[in-house]
């Protein structure tokens, strides 16, 4: 079977690459030898890793590339990840959601079937996005979504042929190996109690860095824990990082990871964690894999969708509440209860999974 996957591939996001990493080996678990193309960023990068074909994504190089590859694909998966959303800014317009559905025009003119795939969806606010989704997103042959909220995004959107199937995000089925590369980094003794810390810049918005760093700083003198930042998105999220850093009294006791780890690396030393404070969705995945409890910061729905699913919203909050007076008493008895919780935590994954592996099956059931 061929298969070009299209997504925000060869960019250094980790949760993409994630879902990237998930979505190869479970169809080749489960497909018998399939040929898969990827449009990446970095094609050359992703070809060497995943020992797949890969082309440019973007529109100004090698558009005759992707069209045969299209006209010779069987299947066009459009995803994983929050793909179809206009919030995003992006050099030309706003969000990425005009690339990826003129992807599936395209694959549909090529005569290609197209699946979205453990897409989440939105928000998309202007009326131009709005148009297109109710144009080119029924042009879509099956459609799984990672959340509820997707599918009611979707018929709001007037998205109504194929309905779609809620799943849950593919890199719930990530297939993690140990190594302990990020951990042995930082050089600690053993005895520390680590919390992870996923931060990123959101739309020019400070007022959170600061609430942060007063929060990191009271929970490291008063329950004696270290803080680690995971910074998900390379530079990106780094830059945020160092910029809370600063801000603390006890920045010197605060730790950062270096930001070009694998997606695995990232996953296996969040597994070291008491417990995570996040922004990142694709951190707060990581944590349910490795039965973390956390504390959400949401700035975007899909992180209160995934908080509530996994019952981790009561301690959770939204990013325009978040202060360190308001959330310290709710990290504190997350981490407190950190136990009691990695079962809830773990008995939500086991669910989470089998709903991830679900894409994969209701691929076969109408492709193959």
């Amino acid at each position: 079977m061929k298969i070009v996957i299209s997504g925000f591939y060869g960019l250094g996001n980790t949760g993409d690459e994630a879902i990237l990493d998930a979505m190869i080996d479970n169809l080749r678990e489960s497909l018998d030898d399939p040929d898969i193309t990827v449009f990446s960023l970095s094609p050359e990068q992703t070809a060497s890793k995943h020992n797949v074909k890969s082309i440019y994504r973007g529109w100004r190089h090698d558009l005759w590339g992707k069209i045969k590859a299209l006209l010779k694909a069987d299947l066009l998966l459009s995803g994983g990840g929050g793909l179809l959303q206009d919030t995003t800014p992006t050099r030309i317009i706003g969000g990425p959601l005009p690339y990826y559905l003129l992807i599936v025009f395209l694959a549909k003119l090529c005569g290609t079937k197209v699946m979205f795939f453990s897409q989440g969806i939105g928000p998309v606010k202007t009326p131009y996005g709005k148009r297109l989704m109710k144009i080119f997103g029924n042009m879509a042959d099956f459609i799984t979504v990672r959340d509820a909220h997707s599918k009611d995004s979707l018929k709001k959107l007037g998205v109504k042929r194929p309905d779609s199937v809620v799943t849950s995000d593919i890199v719930f089925a990530y297939q993690g190996r140990e190594d302990t590369v990020a951990y042995d980094s930082l050089g600690l003794s053993g005895d520390e109690h680590l919390v992870g810390v996923s931060v990123r810049p959101w739309l020019g918005q400070t007022s959170y860095q600061r609430e942060m760093a007063k929060l990191l700083d009271r929970l490291v003198e008063e329950k004696g824990i270290t803080p680690v930042f995971v910074p998900m998105e390379g530079e990106h999220d780094a830059e945020v990082s160092r910029e809370i850093i600063s801000r603390m009294a006890f920045g010197e006791k605060t730790l950062l990871l270096n930001s070009d780890y694998s997606p695995n690396q990232y996953l296996q030393f969040i597994g070291e964690c008491d417990m995570l404070i996040g922004m990142r969705l694709h951190s707060l995945i990581f944590a349910v894999l490795a039965g973390v409890p956390f504390v959400g910061v949401s700035y975007d729905k899909k992180v209160e969708s995934l908080a509530k699913r996994v019952e981790m919203w009561d301690y959770s909050c939204k990013l325009e509440q978040f202060s360190a007076v308001e959330m310290y008493e709710s990290v504190v008895q997350v981490y407190d209860e950190r136990d009691q919780l990695r079962e809830v935590v773990e008995r939500k994954r086991v669910k989470l999974r089998r709903k991830a592996l679900e894409n994969i099956e209701l691929m076969k059931d109408r492709f193959v």
